[in-house]
């Protein structure tokens, strides 16, 4: 059997780099050290383009890795020797921002900030926060049901979804850029494409809905010793500032400590921060009514003992230094040798023990170094990262038994909104039932019958 020219292919796609010349790139934005290994890779502009260079992948059995903003954290976008690269990058053109219909049509390649920054413009407003808008792209937040900061009040990246267009893995262009609300003819497709990361077929444009923008924002730290207090501050700060509650955070002490050491750009504001650091977001339309009914929230939550100490923002940029503290994830890496990221679901009345118990049984094996809890507490999504002596296999394996195993008697996730990539697989079987996962081979091996797009992610 003759093997298919690669060269043809990548000289039909203008720009394309071949393999000698896709080491210059890599496949992460924190491993940019490594060099991309693959047979080359295409950088298309237009759907048509994609379409094109999957029905010649299909045709020809040629493997394909899709790369967007390279953020993720499961090894998805690693790549093989003998796979094809197509990044999205050059897609990444806001279409259009319509005011009528409350609707924007991004390119996938568009930066996320970039399109909440074209909405702001307009008075309207999209509702993904997360530490990385400045580089995810618009087709990798789709494809991997991106969450973060505001899911507790918005919903994850699926409940902002109207329309998408998706090239399958034999070429077949499905476009559907409705911006309608209500469309209930039939099987609702897009949904199979949100959150498949990238396995059943490639986004190359997203319709998403908006709303108005809010016209006020206010901050606030609190500070808390026990658990059940935590969860009593959230419950009475949503009864009472009900839908202008768009952000309750939570870190662990030590991690806080961590990220306002001394030799940090923050100082706590805080003085004596205790076994839990909460960090409030509120949105509204009535600076002075908000700030007052923040403020009341917070001395309630004092007087009932619920709360040791806390600290307001009102202005943008004391507020952008808050949140700051809450995303700079980064320092904690620097102080995590070897890290590993978790992104867990429990439930949300057992996060103070489960975690307890993790972080103590991290703590008892012989090569930890660090174990820094924090997250969504208002949805159940706890992240960690853990320091290592080092990158071994058995080392790995065990920080991964620890943190995951607990989870499948909870009904918990091993992933909350990472994705599950090449590095999760393993574990899916913990959150997933057997007939579970084989309907999702099965669809799969519908829409790809030969395992060419994403292989390895998710599922054999």
């Amino acid at each position: 059997m003759s093997h298919p020219n690669i060269n043809e292919l990548l000289d039909q796609i203008q720009g394309s780099l071949h393999a000698d010349q896709a080491k210059s790139r890599f496949f992460h934005i924190w491993k940019t050290e490594e060099p991309l290994t693959c047979k080359g890779v295409c950088f298309p502009r237009t759907t048509e383009q994609v379409a094109t260079i999957l029905t010649w992948c299909h045709k020809n059995d040629q493997k394909v890795i899709v790369h967007g903003g390279l953020t993720n954290l499961v090894g998805a976008t690693k790549a093989n020797p003998d796979q094809l690269v197509v990044s999205l990058e050059k897609m990444n053109a806001i279409e259009a921002v319509d005011t009528q219909t409350r609707t924007v049509t991004a390119q996938a390649g568009a930066i996320l900030e970039n399109v909440l920054t074209a909405a702001e413009k307009e008075d309207l407003f999209l509702p993904l926060s997360f530490g990385a808008k400045g580089s995810a792209q618009v087709g990798g937040v789709v494809s991997t049901n991106a969450g973060g900061l505001r899911v507790f009040r918005y919903g994850m990246t699926r409940s902002w979804v109207l329309g998408l267009e998706v090239v399958l893995p034999d070429g077949t262009i499905i476009e559907n850029l409705k911006t309608l609300r209500k469309d209930n003819s039939g099987i609702d497709l897009k949904q199979l494409f949100i959150g498949a990361e990238g396995i059943l077929g490639v986004v190359t444009k997203v319709v998403f809905r908006l709303i108005e923008k809010p016209q006020t924002r206010l901050s606030a730290i609190l500070t808390t010793n026990q658990f059940k207090n935590v969860l009593q501050t959230m419950r009475y700060f949503d009864q009472h500032l009900g839908p202008r509650l768009t952000g309750f955070e939570l870190l662990w002490k030590n991690t806080y400590s961590t990220i306002t050491a001394e030799e940090t750009p923050y100082k706590s504001p805080i003085q004596k921060p205790d076994n839990y650091v909460i960090f409030v977001e509120m949105l509204g339309k009535n600076v002075e009514r908000d700030s007052n009914d923040l403020q009341d929230a917070c001395a309630h939550s004092f007087e009932h003992e619920w709360i040791s100490d806390a600290a307001f923002f009102d202005s943008a940029s004391e507020q952008e230094e808050c949140w700051k503290i809450r995303e700079d994830v980064a320092l904690l890496e620097q102080n995590a040798k070897h890290n590993q990221h978790y992104d867990i679901s429990i439930p949300i009345d057992r996060i103070g023990e489960i975690i307890d118990s993790i972080v103590q049984n991290l703590k008892n094996l012989k090569g930890v170094l660090d174990v820094y809890p924090f997250g969504h507490v208002a949805d159940g999504n706890i992240h960690l990262i853990v320091g290592k002596e080092n990158n071994s296999e058995i080392l790995t394996q065990n920080i991964n038994d620890i943190v995951y195993q607990p989870l499948q008697e909870i009904k918990g996730s091993i992933s909350a909104e990472h994705g599950i990539g090449i590095d999760k697989k393993p574990y899916l079987h913990l959150s997933r039932t057997k007939p579970e996962m084989e309907l999702m081979k099965a669809i799969k091996l519908l829409l790809d019958p030969k395992n060419i797009l994403n292989p390895a992610r998710i599922i054999n």
